[in-house]
């Protein structure tokens, strides 16, 4: 898992299949998140060749890449700058909790720019001081 080609090459083999329900195609009324299709003909239940997939364990996967973020690091939920300090920049990254504030959340990004952490959801917040600048 060591090796960065073979890591990439996981990430390329993770599933991206959409698996849809059974007739949403057809009825309006259907909406399409999957659901075990549990009919006494069902077509799709029956596995027949020519009817919708349905999810099975081979559909899964790589473990080594199983649960990354696309961009191959691992997702970490961060609510203070002192979360940070327990990531790994090379093989982590962080993600600021939706209950922290406005100014914590910029103190949390001047950290990970400082140790160098990768924020998957981080906001610049240069652009709104330039527009508080103008404002006055």
């Amino acid at each position: 898992m060591s090796d960065k080609k073979e890591k990439k090459r996981l990430m390329k083999q993770r599933n991206k299949k959409k698996f849809t329900r059974q007739n949403s195609h057809k009825i309006n009324r259907v909406p399409s998140s999957w659901r075990k299709a549990r009919g006494r003909h069902s077509n799709v239940r029956l596995k027949r060749k020519y009817a919708k997939n349905m999810p099975n364990p081979g559909y899964g996967s790589p473990k080594e890449v199983r649960g990354l973020h696309p961009s191959g690091l691992t997702d970490n939920l961060v609510h203070n700058p002192k979360d940070l300090e327990d990531l790994d920049p090379e093989a982590d990254g962080a993600r600021i909790g939706k209950s922290v504030g406005g100014r914590k959340a910029e103190a949390i990004m001047e950290k990970a720019e400082e140790l160098e952490i990768h924020v998957f959801n981080g906001k610049t917040f240069e652009e709104n001081e330039e527009e508080d600048v103008k404002s006055d």
